[in-house]
């Protein structure tokens, strides 16, 4: 029987099917401190704290999982903090293997102001993995792909300490073993990864733009077109409040969401890429894709903590997104 989650989204054609196999090598706690107002140098009591598992891979896998796509996270964790993120997935049904690193797992902190628009965010680094612990993380990987029939997905800032071609080895290795790879990263571990071939690289603009090393305002279609030379394959890149375009062999459309202005936009784009990858995975083309993945971060943005919206927010979002050909 499906879920009521998924139920509220099968008028937009979400039929989940296949596991989506996360590589969750820099995960954090997320904790949203909710005041009334924020200066710097005071004391503040907040009205409200969201805890969270965090990082942009659990961001992603809490946003599938949202609208009925199971998920199954290979997780690097340790100290106190990868516990309380192990249990954290746990409660949310998410299923984990966990790779113990002797390293704690990193915390970021996100200050939202009811009286502004803006978040004031403290972010550590991805917590350093050392090469012992990274081979046995790429390991654990392999076997949940060789388990699962879905997607890999690799999002997230490559931690200092991985040997060179690290991310790149992951997409080689789904590839050999049948599995399509969605990569959402930056820097050297973007290129080095769609030199293995992905089949979806989903990046925002800024990312795209230091990946061809064009001007920040570059056409967004342009952009994407140039990834795709690269690639031969799907590529999505997002753009705000502006939408997100998204290009294939069979099409190019540009989707711009409806104007709802959330105040929690941390984890849009990982949410953003839960729909899109869960959509996908269902069976659905490139339109359903981007409508339901720019559902989920408008969603997102609605409420504190990334991934913690509603599916029936997704489902009422979805049909006001705009999807226009290029």
């Amino acid at each position: 029987m499906p879920s009521a989650d998924t139920s509220a989204l099968r008028h937009v054609g979400l039929y989940p099917r296949a596991v989506i196999t996360v590589a969750g090598y820099s995960p954090s706690v997320d904790v949203t401190y909710l005041v009334d107002s924020f200066a710097l140098g005071q004391i503040h009591r907040p009205t409200d704290v969201v805890r969270c598992a965090g990082g942009k891979a659990l961001n992603m896998a809490r946003a599938a999982a949202t609208i009925g796509t199971p998920t199954s996270v290979v997780a690097v964790l340790g100290g106190q903090s990868g516990f309380w993120v192990r249990q954290s997935l746990d409660a949310d049904g998410i299923e984990v293997t966990v790779v113990a690193s002797p390293a704690e797992t990193r915390t970021c902190v996100s200050i939202a102001a009811a009286d502004a628009d803006q978040l004031t965010e403290i972010y550590e680094h991805a917590t350093e993995i050392s090469e012992p612990v990274w081979h046995q993380f790429a390991e654990q990987l392999t076997a949940s792909c060789a388990t699962h029939s879905g997607w890999l997905s690799i999002s997230g800032s490559a931690p200092k300490g991985l040997p060179a071609n690290a991310i790149a080895g992951l997409v080689a290795t789904a590839s050999g073993l049948g599995i399509r790879t969605a990569v959402d990263t930056h820097g050297l571990a973007l290129s080095d990864a769609i030199a293995a071939g992905p089949a979806l690289v989903k990046i925002n603009r800024a990312e795209a733009a230091e990946l061809l090393a064009k001007p920040l305002d570059s056409d967004l279609a342009t952009m994407a077109a140039a990834i795709r030379e690269q690639t031969d394959q799907m590529v999505v890149l997002t753009d705000g409040r502006e939408g997100a375009v998204g290009m294939s062999a069979e099409s190019c459309l540009h989707a711009v969401a409806p104007d709802i202005n959330g105040r929690y936009p941390v984890g849009s784009g990982d949410a953003f890429l839960g729909g899109l990858l869960a959509t996908l995975d269902s069976g659905a083309d490139l339109a359903e894709a981007l409508r339901i993945g720019t559902a989920c971060g408008v969603a997102n943005a609605l409420v504190p903590g990334a991934g913690q919206f509603a599916a029936s927010s997704v489902a009422a979002i979805a049909p006001k997104v705009q999807l226009t050909s290029l």
